[in-house]
């Protein structure tokens, strides 16, 4: 059996990047050769992680049909979001809690999709299943990974799934996921350390609507006024990324992870469009508030897929 790679998405989070560890590890142990890698940089609260429960961080691929010949992917499915050559590899396996947009493959598929609050939570219950047991380590990270896409069980992505599967793996784990839970939030909303790139584009996606192709970024924050204090650098960043990369739009949403709010920094066009997805009007200054709004996949991209189509 050839060898493959396990992956999550470019600019990957806890979740892509520890999904991609826990089903390498699972399919290891069913019988598979595989090693889970990385799309990008770990970010500052994937880092605190692996620190914490003293594992490594997998290695960092641009390309992947140098290497093998079939990949497997969890956290993603969408092209634009993968390695640079997905085009040139075969796809056995997806596990993920995304839309599925424009997917296809040539053979058939292992393809696991469930409308979760997380990946890895559905990576348990494959393990449940195999009858496989979780490693310590590999269980504190898999619970780190759901406090991170569920911001602690308060994102309306939260289903039972979620809170259930965050109890299994923190009793495996032995941390307290409220204490822990905090701490590892906190330490992704470091922003004095980011560069105005890492800020805009360190977690953020690409997507296809109506023709346009807009890039969405994420950041984290205990204060939204540490973000738009660098407003100005962000929208001369996100113009650059927009001109270098064919982008119609840079959307940046900033939400405070303490009262589940946040605020959306627009650059292009048709900003009239973005506004009518949340029946808001920018401000002057090109920024709309959004209460309450915390989830990239469940409160930004489905009502502007609805606004672009």
């Amino acid at each position: 059996m050839s060898k493959e790679l396990v992956f999550g998405h470019q600019n990957p989070d806890t979740d892509a990047i520890v999904a991609a560890k826990a089903f390498s590890y699972l399919q290891n142990e069913i019988g598979y050769d595989t090693e889970p890698v990385m799309l990008g940089e770990a970010n500052a609260e994937t880092k605190f992680a692996f620190n914490h429960f003293g594992e490594e961080l997998p290695r960092i691929i641009t390309t992947a049909a140098d290497e093998v010949n079939s990949v497997m992917l969890v956290d993603h499915n969408e092209a634009p979001q993968s390695v640079s050559d997905i085009a040139d590899v075969e796809v056995t396996h997806v596990v993920d809690h995304h839309r599925i947009a424009d997917f296809a493959t040539a053979g058939p598929v292992w393809y696991t999709a469930r409308p979760v609050g997380c990946t890895s939570t559905i990576i348990l219950d494959l393990f449940i299943e195999n009858d496989i047991e979780i490693p310590v380590k590999l269980a504190g990270l898999m619970a780190s990974a759901i406090i991170s896409d569920t911001l602690l069980l308060k994102s309306p992505t939260t289903t039972d799934f979620d809170i259930n599967a965050l109890e299994t793996l923190a009793k495996i784990a032995k941390i307290d996921s409220e204490n822990y839970g905090l701490d590892l939030l906190k330490a992704g909303t470091d922003l004095d350390s980011k560069s105005d790139l890492q800020l805009v584009d360190g977690d953020a996606k690409t997507f296809e609507l109506g023709g346009k192709k807009l890039r969405i970024g994420q950041v984290n924050t205990v204060d939204l006024d540490d973000v738009f204090a660098r407003r100005e650098a962000l929208v001369t960043t996100m113009k650059a990324e927009i001109n270098s990369n064919g982008y119609d739009m840079f959307l940046l949403l900033a939400t405070n992870i303490l009262n589940s709010d946040s605020k959306l920094l627009a650059v292009g066009e048709p900003k009239e469009t973005v506004a009518a997805a949340f029946g808001k009007k920018f401000d002057t200054d090109n920024t709309m508030s959004l209460p309450g709004v915390v989830s990239r996949k469940k409160q930004v991209v489905p009502p502007l897929t609805d606004a672009f189509a």
